[in-house]
């Protein structure tokens, strides 16, 4: 078995395009590739600006919302991985695994989200400034809508089992209704 290759877009060569049918017919053959690539970069993209958003809010650091950060890291710097796999097995029989593994991914990501909310706006001393979580009923809203991400994460995680499609398909449109809904942000 050849190592685990991250996600990329792999350059078809010249002596590739001169053996098949030309360049344009491998460039069309990667379609599996650009759709993974695409894929990755808007759930990293939508998870940079949630990021954003909450550190925004944060005026102060302590030692556990570094590790709660970190090991958001962790986890969103893996999604090329299982994204990439699933792009290079989307039509085998190994696709199941793949979107088990692509769900999961996404499942821990939200959890993370969760995790690093709830510490940052705990009531006892919390972190968030009086930006736009500008008290504590909107601070209680925006943890509750962190309870909502994992719930619905997991049930794509569920669905994968059942249909690779439908499970990876409910990651991307969480990811996209996320993004256009812009939550947790009031008025969006």
């Amino acid at each position: 078995m050849k190592g685990a290759r991250p996600l990329s877009i792999k350059v078809p060569t010249r002596e590739g395009a001169a053996a098949s049918s030309g360049l344009g017919h491998l460039l069309l053959a990667l379609w599996p590739a650009y759709l993974a690539f695409v894929s990755s970069f808007v759930t990293v993209f939508v998870i940079w600006v949630e990021h954003h958003w909450i550190f925004t809010q944060v005026h102060r650091a302590d030692h556990p919302l570094l590790y709660w950060n970190g090991l958001l890291l962790l986890f969103v710097s893996f999604i090329p991985f299982p994204t990439g796999l699933l792009a290079e097995h989307l039509l085998q029989p190994g696709a199941k695994i793949a979107a088990n593994l692509y769900t999961a991914n996404l499942l821990v990501v939200s959890l993370c989200f969760r995790g690093l909310w709830l510490h940052v706006s705990r009531s006892s001393n919390p972190l968030i400034t009086n930006g736009t979580v500008s008290n504590a009923i909107e601070a209680k809203r925006i943890s509750n809508y962190y309870h909502l991400p994992p719930l619905l994460y997991l049930a794509a995680f569920g669905v994968s089992f059942v249909s690779k499609v439908a499970g990876v398909i409910s990651c991307v449109l969480l990811g996209f209704f996320s993004a256009f809904r812009g939550w947790p942000i009031k008025g969006q």
